[in-house]
């Protein structure tokens, strides 16, 4: 199967995709930032020098999403139509995950902008709370679901 992105001088290049029928897309992502005690109490009693750090995670995902093309190469600008978030307390790791979800009716999927939303979201929640934890890891970015396009459906088992 040939490479996508690259031409026939293996010259890298974005797809086109004016000639695909705009469809319903949604694209669902998620991660996980593990910290300490200290940290994750910061969260939830909302004493972090730095602000709401969840308040302010969510905003950073959502303009993650929408800068997607500004960090990704090959990635379209896109109009998304919807960005919804969501933080799960995961007090016995402790940390958080985060859940990202993008919609748009177009020509391109939206899983890059999830990732990328939720990428950009831990990021946040890291840099907002590195004076209390400098250890802290963020894993498990991940595709959970996506639906339209010619590849059809995924959801992660």
């Amino acid at each position: 199967m040939p490479l996508t992105h690259l031409d026939a001088n293996d010259k890298p290049r974005m797809v086109d995709v004016g000639a695909k029928d705009p469809t319903e897309r949604n694209a669902t992502a998620s991660g996980v930032i593990a910290m300490s005690p200290d940290a994750y109490r910061a969260v939830i009693e909302n004493t972090a020098k730095k602000g709401p750090v969840l308040q302010t995670a969510v905003i950073a995902a959502i303009q993650g999403a929408k800068r997607t093309p500004d960090l990704i190469p090959m990635c379209h600008p896109l109009m998304l139509t919807a960005v919804e978030t969501e933080i799960e307390e995961l007090p016995d790791l402790p940390g958080f995950r985060l859940w990202v979800t993008a919609r748009l009716k177009g020509r391109t999927g939206v899983e890059m902008e999830a990732l990328t939303g939720v990428s950009v979201g831990l990021l946040t929640i890291y840099d907002m709370l590195k004076a209390i934890d400098k250890g802290m890891v963020i894993r498990e970015i991940r595709l959970e679901s996506k639906s339209g396009g010619k590849s059809g459906d995924f959801r992660r088992e």
